[in-house]
């Protein structure tokens, strides 16, 4: 599809049948379950347009249902990216916080193996 999706719909004033209709940019709005069920809908429809034929002439409407298909999937595929990037970046924090961790512990093994005379050194260097 050379042109844009968004260009498309949005000029077209495209709307989706979801609990009523919603509009393009309701669709981000909505969870991967719900878009997923649009998806199904647009992907029935389009189904039903590719009955063999004897003429090979798209309608209007079968180039609107591709865009809508297209929008939609463009859609779940950035909000599956999304929260695989928000999935990474918790297990990066929960990793830093272990390490913060663990180098604490250590620098806690490093004061307790000083003598009394190195700490009391330490203490009279902070005052």
């Amino acid at each position: 599809m050379a042109e844009n999706i968004f260009e498309v719909a949005t000029r077209q004033k495209m709307r989706f049948q979801f609990n009523g209709m919603v509009t393009v940019e309701d669709l981000w709005d909505l969870s991967l379950v719900q878009l997923d069920s649009i998806f199904k809908a647009l992907n029935g429809a389009l189904k039903r347009a590719q009955e063999e034929s004897l003429l090979d002439v798209r309608s209007q409407a079968d180039k609107d249902l591709d865009v809508k298909i297209a929008l939609v999937k463009h859609i779940v595929a950035v909000k599956l990216a999304e929260k695989e990037e928000r999935k990474l970046a918790l297990e990066n924090l929960e990793k830093r916080q272990r390490l913060l961790g663990i180098l604490a512990s250590k620098q806690d093994e490093d004061l307790r193996s000083k003598s009394a005379e190195e700490l009391e050194k330490m203490l009279a260097d902070l005052s």
